[in-house]
């Protein structure tokens, strides 16, 4: 399985590589990460929870940076065991690109599956794939960038004398 796509982030090429290398960033960032240590150049290891269709697994696995040019370029790849539910490999080349005052990140991802997860067939592996690249990158650049503009919570004011609103299992009761 084979994907790549292009986003822009509100953030120096240079914030963005660091926060690629940081495992305080990678846990936060990688869905159902429950740890993750280590350094870009020893190689991280993690554990990562996932369900993938009916099969839900905990994967331990180790993360390796190579090809590392500082604030322009990264290989990531990893690889997890499963126990039973089989294994999971894969890698991203990622590059940052200097862009409108932000950084245009592109990634091409490919992944690999075996053992029962590869049962569940390509359509299933490849849509769950797309989802946690997609998840990724939204969370990465949801923690460098703040949360987007539309999701910031809003406070409504209600005098204290405006009369209570009752729903209906409130009219239900009475």
């Amino acid at each position: 399985m084979q994907m790549s796509e292009t986003r822009q982030i509100a953030a120096s090429p240079a914030e963005v590589y660091a926060a690629l290398l940081d495992p305080d960033m990678l846990i936060k960032c990688v869905p159902g990460a429950t740890e993750v240590t280590g350094s870009p150049e020893e190689g991280f290891e993690a554990t990562v929870v996932q369900k993938v269709g009916p099969v839900k697994a905990t994967f331990k696995g180790q993360v390796t940076m190579t090809d590392m040019v500082p604030d322009r370029s990264i290989k990531i790849s990893g690889e997890g065991k499963g126990g039973a539910a089989g294994f999971a490999k894969g890698g991203a080349d990622v590059t940052l690109v200097a862009k409108d005052g932000g950084t245009e990140l592109t990634y091409d991802v490919e992944a690999k599956v075996g053992g029962k997860l590869a049962q569940l067939g390509s359509r299933i592996i490849d849509g769950f794939a797309k989802k946690m690249a997609d998840q990724f990158f939204n969370n990465l650049q949801e923690t460098l960038e703040g949360p987007p503009e539309g999701d910031a919570a809003e406070t409504v004011e209600v005098a204290e004398d405006a009369p209570k609103k009752k729903g209906w299992f409130g009219r239900a009761k009475s």
